[in-house]
């Protein structure tokens, strides 16, 4: 499959952005993906970073080491035959507190969307959830698709501010906030899980653009030792991919 529907905008001296749509779908985040993935591979010199969004991989490089010419050739050349298929990302089952005490916004949602709580929570754990980009707040996951029937606006009051790792929706999105910060989104439960692990030798996001998330729903009581164990640091998480191999 040859791309030809795309741009390259410049951003700055020392960035460019390809574009590839104006929507947010996994064909598009596939595209996205896959070139930032031949960029790495390809280890060109000059270029600093890859950074995916929705629709567009921004490329931070160095001018005196590569040319914008010369970077936009070596681009254009990648993306010929690049596939719109889905990067095989890692699997992550997180555990999720639902109880309403860490969900102010899920009575709501429940009756905005004409079903009662345990079936939004119900619709909203059985997804798989595919990220399609980090930001706004270090290792702040951008998760889609949420199911149709969830699909809200943005609340029209925001808060000033929310606790860190609550699980909101909004529009077609799902997202656990890291840390406290100001939000519009739904508060449907929280995540004990911190999404900036400190533990890995250097300071890295637990969650990847092209990650699958799924959710594991858990108890107040047992969000609350979850949560004690994380801020002790004892808070084993892992793929669901890398315990399979370790147990065969």
């Amino acid at each position: 499959m040859v791309v030809n529907d795309y741009k390259l905008l410049p951003a700055g001296d020392t960035a460019l952005s390809v574009e590839f749509g104006d929507r947010i779908d996994r064909q598009l985040s596939g595209l996205v993906l896959g070139l930032a993935r031949s960029l790495n591979e390809a280890a060109i010199s000059g270029v600093i970073e890859c950074v995916p969004t929705f629709r567009s991989l921004m490329i931070y490089y160095d001018p005196l080491l590569l040319p914008y010419k010369v970077l936009s050739a070596r681009i254009a050349a990648l993306i010929q035959g690049l596939h719109a298929t889905e990067t095989a990302g890692r699997i992550w089952r997180l555990p999720a507190c639902y109880d309403e005490s860490v969900a102010p916004d899920l009575a709501d949602v429940a009756a905005r969307t004409n079903l009662k709580q345990v079936d939004v929570v119900e619709r909203h754990s059985t997804a798989t959830y595919h990220v399609y980009m980090l930001g706004f707040l270090p290792g702040q996951p951008y998760m889609g698709d949420v199911a149709n029937e969830l699909a809200l606006p943005r609340r029209q009051s925001p808060r000033i501010k929310i606790p860190a790792g609550s699980l909101a929706i909004a529009m077609t999105m799902t997202c656990i906030f890291p840390s406290e910060t100001p939000c519009g989104w739904h508060l449907i439960g929280r995540c004990p899980v911190p999404l900036w692990d400190m533990g890995r030798g250097a300071s890295t996001p637990l969650l990847r653009p092209g990650d699958k998330v799924g959710f594991e729903p858990v108890s107040l009581r047992e969000y609350e030792i979850l949560l004690a164990k994380a801020a002790d640091g004892q808070l084993a998480i892992a793929p669901v991919d890398e315990l399979r191999d370790a147990a065969a």
